[in-house]
C-alpha cells in the first residue's frame, strides 16, 4: 500500500498549519505514521490520496450517519446553494430544521442553532447561568464539551490522546466558577452539592461519554444527577453533541428515562455540516436573546446549507433506520469480540447503537482512564488495520461510528480484518 502521496502533501501541510492539521488527533502522532490525506468519501468508504481505499469507521467524527455522500444530503445541499450560500438572515431550512429536533427530542420547546457543537454547549452553559441567575458549573472527568476555556478543564480524547493534564492559554479566572468531579463517583457528588448545591447554575454531562473511550455510565448516578439537580434548583445539561440522533432519535434521554432541563446537539444535526444546536423547555429558551437577558448570536448560525443538510440527514432517520444500526452494531461488536477472544487478546467491546469502542484495557472502564499499555496496543492494531483497508479513529482513546451505508458485506470485512490485525499483534 503506496502512501507517497500522502506523505508529500503532509509535508507541504506541516509547513503551512501547525502540525500539519486544523484538528490535533488527525496528526496520527498517538498511533504513529502518516496521516491518510483523503479526498473522497462514497458510502462506507473513503478514498485517500494515493488511491487507497478504506471502510470508514470514523465518519468525520461522527455525523455521517447516512454515510460518504448520501444522494439525498448532496441534492438537499446542492440546491441550497443554488439559491444561496448564507444570508445573515432567517431562511425557511432552520424552521423545517427546527420543527423536525422538537419534534424528535422531548423536552424541546424551542431550538437555537449555532456553528458547531463547542458553541452550542458555551451557549447552554450561559443560558443555565442567566437562567438560573448562579454562577458555578459542575462537570466531569474524562466528558469533553468543546474548547472553551471553561470547559477544557475536564479533557476529552485530544487532550487524552496527547499526554496533557490541561491546556496551556486556560486562565485561572477561566475556570474558577467549574468544578470538576469524576465520572461515576456517587459519594463525589453528593458532597459537592450538600456544601455548594445552593450556588450550582447546572451539572453538564455527556450522559454517554464517548470522547474518552465509550463510558457507560450507571443508570442509578445518572438519576442521582437528576434528583439532585431538582433538590437544589440547578440545571441538568445533557451533552448530546455525539450521542444525539446516535443513541436513538430522541438521544439519550428517552433511552436512558432521565429527563434534562437542556440538550446540547451536533454532528448529525448538521449531517456532515457545521452546526450545532440548543434545546429545552419555553420557558429556559426564552431567556435567549432577543427574548431575554442572555447574549447569543452568529453569522453562520442557521445558515441555508447546514440546514438542509441536517433536515434531509433527520428525513432518513425513520424506525426502520435504527434498526438497520443497531443490528450492524450487534453484529460488529459480536464478531470483534469473538475475534479478540480466538486470538486470546485481552480486550473490551463497549457499544451503545451505531458507537463503538474497541479497547485493549484489562477492564472496559467508566470513569476517565489512563493505560499506556493498551494505548500502545491500540497504534499497533490501528496500522494494521490501515493495512487491511479500514480506517479508524488515530486515537485509543475514540469511538467508532457506523453508517446507514455499512451493510453485512463491510461489517464482516471489518471483522475478518480485524482477525488477521490482532493476529499481527
Amino acid at each position: 500500500m503506496s502512501t507517497k502521496r500522502s506523505e508529500a502533501l503532509f509535508a507541504e501541510a506541516r509547513q503551512l498549519m501547525p502540525g500539519g492539521v486544523n484538528s490535533p488527533v488527525r496528526a496520527f502522532r498517538s498511533v504513529g505514521g502518516t496521516p491518510r490525506v483523503l479526498v473522497e468519501g462514497k458510502g462506507a468508504y473513503v478514498t485517500d490520496a494515493d488511491d487507497n481505499r478504506y471502510i470508514d469507521l470514523v465518519g468525520s467524527w461522527g455525523p455521517l450517519i447516512a454515510g460518504h455522500a448520501h444522494p439525498k444530503v448532496v441534492s438537499a445541499i446542492t440546491a441550497a446553494a443554488q439559491r444561496g450560500t448564507t444570508f445573515g438572515a432567517p431562511c425557511p431550512d432552520e424552521i423545517e430544521l427546527a420543527r423536525r429536533v422538537i419534534q424528535a427530542v422531548p423536552i424541546a420547546e424551542k431550538a437555537r442553532f449555532v456553528s458547531s457543537g463547542t458553541e452550542a454547549v458555551m451557549t447552554a452553559v450561559r443560558l443555565a447561568r442567566g437562567f438560573t441567575k448562579r454562577d458555578r458549573v459542575v462537570v466531569f472527568q474524562g466528558c469533553y464539551h468543546g474548547h472553551s476555556d471553561a470547559l477544557l478543564v475536564s479533557g476529552g480524547s485530544g487532550i487524552a490522546t496527547l499526554g496533557l493534564a490541561s491546556t496551556a492559554g486556560v486562565t485561572a479566572g477561566a475556570v474558577a466558577d467549574t468544578f470538576i468531579l469524576p465520572l461515576d463517583d456517587e459519594e463525589a457528588v453528593n458532597r459537592l452539592f450538600d456544601e455548594h448545591g445552593a450556588t450550582l447554575a447546572a451539572v453538564l454531562i455527556e450522559p454517554i461519554p464517548a470522547n474518552s473511550g465509550l463510558l457507560l455510565q450507571r443508570q442509578p448516578f445518572l438519576e442521582l444527577l437528576r434528583r439532585r439537580c431538582t433538590q437544589h434548583g440547578a440545571l441538568l445539561i445533557f451533552d448530546e453533541v455525539i450521542s444525539g440522533f446516535r443513541a436513538s432519535r430522541g438521544g439519550a434521554g428517552p433511552r436512558l428515562g432521565i429527563t434534562p432541563d437542556i440538550v446540547t446537539l451536533g454532528k448529525i444535526v448538521g449531517g456532515g455540516l457545521p452546526v450545532g444546536a440548543v434545546v429545552a423547555s419555553a420557558k429556559i429558551m426564552n431567556t435567549l436573546a432577543p427574548d431575554g437577558p442572555v447574549y447569543q448570536a452568529g453569522t453562520l448560525s442557521g445558515n441555508p446549507l447546514a440546514m438542509a443538510a441536517g433536515v434531509a440527514t433527520l428525513d432518513l432517520l425513520d424506525e426502520a433506520a435504527y434498526t438497520r444500526l443497531e443490528v450492524m452494531g450487534a453484529r460488529l461488536q459480536a464478531g470483534l469480540e469473538a475475534q479478540l477472544a480466538a486470538k486470546g487478546v485481552a480486550g473490551h467491546v463497549v457499544r451503545v447503537g451505531s458507537i463503538l469502542w474497541l479497547t485493549f484495557s484489562a477492564e472496559a472502564p467508566r470513569a476517565a482512564w489512563s493505560d499506556a499499555e493498551a494505548v500502545a496496543r491500540y497504534a499497533a492494531f490501528h496500522a494494521a488495520m490501515l493495512a487491511e483497508g479500514v480506517y479508524m479513529a488515530p486515537s485509543a482513546y475514540e469511538v467508532a461510528f457506523l453508517s446507514l451505508s455499512h451493510g453485512k458485506a463491510e461489517v464482516d470485512a471489518i471483522i475478518a480484518a480485524a482477525g488477521r490485525a490482532l493476529e499481527a499483534l
